[in-house]
């Protein structure tokens, strides 16, 4: 049960310190680019650009990378590869799964093997994959040449060529031949048709022969690495890394739960090697695999060891609750006795779980792309004990426990910063970092970025809780309902793109007669949230970043907060915790708390 999660942790950890000194070689531009590959950088290389052009770039990229994956899906009907005859999604749904996409969130409103043609999810979700995840790279990539004081931090064109050529592309050719080795199909056709082992199980046709089953297709061997490694977590087919063609051995698990780990870590290493302060980066790494081995162990003890609490058998109990109008301002509630169903849980918790990998795979798995920002799935969230549920929610909500490629540091820097200036006031010192000065600018920038999280997920999960958005689209009352909707809007704006799937939030084609009721409103809600949530905490780091380069650097002193020491590293763990704790406990107790808690629809 637990060596799983260990040999993740440790396989990862072992091969991200090699990675990291290659990504610090490559985005330093030690290397020597041969022929074409050099004839491509020169003519990318538009010239050094300040932090202001290099965020100017960033925005106009990912405003074409949008137009690009709008234009593709408003195309579908169109074009080839779609014998399978995939016909317009809805307006709605072509502008999220744009927005989605293009920022690295890839939270899913359709189902790939549904929806989508080969041809859409080749020159849609493929180019996406390599290019949204390569920003919150290159972000991270500006805002260390920001620290090393350099006047101008690079050129975002030649960077993002960099991170997909050289750093992307090998280690995905080498993950794709794996998964085809392993099984996973790789094939331009859309789908076979096959007799069903029990003959007439869908039906007979219209002449009396038995219906074929239709088994979608596609070059998933290619498509899947990539979803991994670049943290996207977008499925080919709805089931995601639950389905045997993207997920087909115990060795693809494992790979896919190292791929989606491993640039993650690998880029908390490189950014002390790039600064040269190796013993700093391996403090933070410290800090977020302490943060991770606790909600690993969280979702894996209270899900994997503790038994379905709708199944087991709940005694009468009676609840008194504050009532304004009832004598003594409180009344009883009382709930009845519930019979358990007669099913074995010795094994824990098993809705909704792929028992090809292991009893602790899925909530494993559950617990760790929500850390790296990944989205991926290999088991039903939806399903998850709810206190285990809690764990995915709690990495979406604190975003910077290794987080996605870059971006997962950038958050962390976040918090670094505030933690400083704590410390400082307390000491009374002007607090530094990197011996530049923290000042009040830096400090709101660093406030913006950080506090734009949870504004964007507290905001709207109360508005669509309370109204109709929100109550149509819950397939479950009360606490659990709650609970739908904060983890989807924790994942839009965590970047992530996992969701607890009882919510009802597809339209699918734009002439389903019967589309989900708060589809649109679900679409464009979780847009808006995705879009503040991608670009202001990134925008703004790079300003502070930029803010900071300009400042002359003070000398080490007897005074100086030393950032590479375990009391460094208990002042950081803190900062999340009590920030984290002060932002989410109160709506962790409406949602999880209160669903296993309460006496509906689990007790006790």
């Amino acid at each position: 049960m637990w060596f799983l999660p260990i040999s993740m942790l440790v396989a990862t950890t072992l091969l991200a310190v090699p990675l990291s000194r290659y990504l610090a070689w490559v985005m330093d531009g030690k290397y020597k680019a041969p022929g074409l590959l050099g004839w491509i950088e020169r003519h990318l290389d538009s010239g050094q650009q300040t932090w202001k052009q290099y965020a100017g770039s960033l925005i106009v990229f990912n405003m074409v990378l949008f137009t690009f994956g709008f234009v593709v899906l408003a195309l579908q009907p169109f074009m080839p590869l779609n014998p399978l005859g995939r016909g317009l999604l809805a307006p709605s749904t072509i502008l999220h799964t744009a927005i989605s996409f293009s920022t690295n969130t890839d939270l899913q409103h359709y189902s790939g093997d549904q929806h989508l043609s080969n041809f859409s999810q080749l020159f849609f979700c493929f180019p996406m994959f390599f290019l949204s995840a390569s920003v919150g790279f290159c972000s991270l990539i500006a805002i260390i040449r920001a620290f090393r004081s350099e006047k101008t931090i690079g050129n975002y064109f030649l960077d993002m060529w960099r991170v997909v050529a050289y750093l992307f592309l090998p280690v995905a050719l080498v993950f794709a031949v794996l998964f085809v080795q392993q099984g996973s199909p790789m094939t331009f056709a859309s789908a076979h048709n096959v007799a069903t082992l029990e003959r007439g199980s869908l039906g007979l046709d219209s002449t009396g022969q038995p219906n074929a089953q239709s088994i979608v297709v596609g070059p998933l061997a290619a498509f899947v690495p990539m979803k991994q490694l670049g943290t996207n977590g977008g499925g080919f087919f709805g089931m995601n890394s639950a389905h045997p063609f993207e997920n087909p051995t115990a060795l693809t698990n494992f790979l896919s739960s190292v791929g989606m780990m491993l640039f993650p870590f690998a880029l908390v290493l490189m950014y002390g090697r790039m600064l040269g302060r190796p013993r700093h980066a391996w403090v933070i790494f410290g800090v977020m695999m302490a943060l991770m081995i606790g909600t690993v162990a969280w979702a894996v003890y209270f899900d994997t060891m503790k038994p379905n609490p709708g199944l087991t058998a709940h005694a009468a109990k009676d609840y008194t609750i504050a009532a304004a109008g009832a004598p003594g301002g409180k009344r009883t509630v009382s709930s009845p006795a519930v019979a358990g169903l007669p099913v074995d849980q010795h094994l824990g918790n098993l809705e909704g779980k792929e028992m090809r990998f292991g009893t602790s795979a899925g909530a494993t798995f559950a617990a760790m792309t929500v850390d790296v920002t990944c989205g991926a799935v290999n088991c039903e969230h939806d399903s998850l004990n709810p206190l285990a549920a809690l764990s995915p929610m709690v990495g979406m909500w604190l975003n910077c426990i290794y987080g996605g490629k870059g971006v997962g540091m950038i958050n962390l820097l976040l918090f670094l910063v505030i933690g400083i200036f704590i410390a400082g006031q307390m000491v009374g010192r002007t607090p530094e970092y990197l011996g530049k000065k923290i000042g009040a600018k830096e400090m709101k920038l660093a406030m913006l970025a950080l506090l734009i999280h949870p504004i964007m997920i507290l905001g709207p999960t109360g508005l669509f809780s309370a109204t109709d958005w929100g109550l149509k689209a819950m397939s479950n009352p009360g606490a659990h309902g709650f609970s739908q909707v904060l983890y989807q809007f924790s994942s839009a704006s965590a970047n992530n793109g996992s969701a607890f799937d009882g919510l009802g939030v597809t339209y699918g084609f734009a002439n389903n007669a019967s589309p989900s009721p708060t589809a649109i409103a679900l679409d464009i809600g979780t847009a808006l949230v995705i879009i503040f949530s991608r670009f202001i905490p990134i925008l703004a780091p790079i300003a502070l970043a930029g803010s900071l380069s300009m400042k002359t650097a003070t000398p080490f002193g007897l005074g100086t907060l030393r950032d590479d020491t375990p009391t460094f590293a208990l002042l950081l763990l803190g900062t999340i915790l009590i920030i984290g704790a002060l932002l989410f406990l109160p709506v962790a107790a409406l949602g999880p708390f209160a669903e296993h808690f309460g006496p509906i629809p689990f007790g006790g």
